[in-house]
């Protein structure tokens, strides 16, 4: 087994709830510490809070699909694809009504 992911600081894997407030109804979501760490650097990326970029994603998940079955399953692709090179253009940052992920 490889040392470098046996070998981690258990506190990246650490379960952390948080408390946001997405389409209008409080929710909790739980997620590996890592993670989050992503998700809020992804924020600040756009100019968003952290809040600001949970709702924003959300509701251009439900435009563009309909629905997100599984939101917290969300966030981490969305954080693969971000640790993988995909960005918005800046035209997509720049656009009313539009952030990519």
């Amino acid at each position: 087994m490889c040392r470098v992911f046996a070998g981690q600081d258990p506190e990246g894997y650490k379960s952390v709830n948080r408390s946001v407030r997405i389409a209008g109804h409080s929710t909790s979501i739980q997620l590996e510490a890592a993670f989050w760490d992503l998700i809020d650097e992804i924020a600040v990326s756009q100019d968003l809070t952290t809040p600001k970029f949970l709702n924003q994603l959300y509701d251009e998940a439900i435009e563009i699909n309909g629905e997100v079955p599984n939101f917290a399953s969300m966030l981490r692709t969305t954080c693969v694809l971000y640790i993988s090179g995909h960005r918005p253009s800046p035209e997509e940052l720049e656009a009313p009504g539009t952030a990519a992920a």
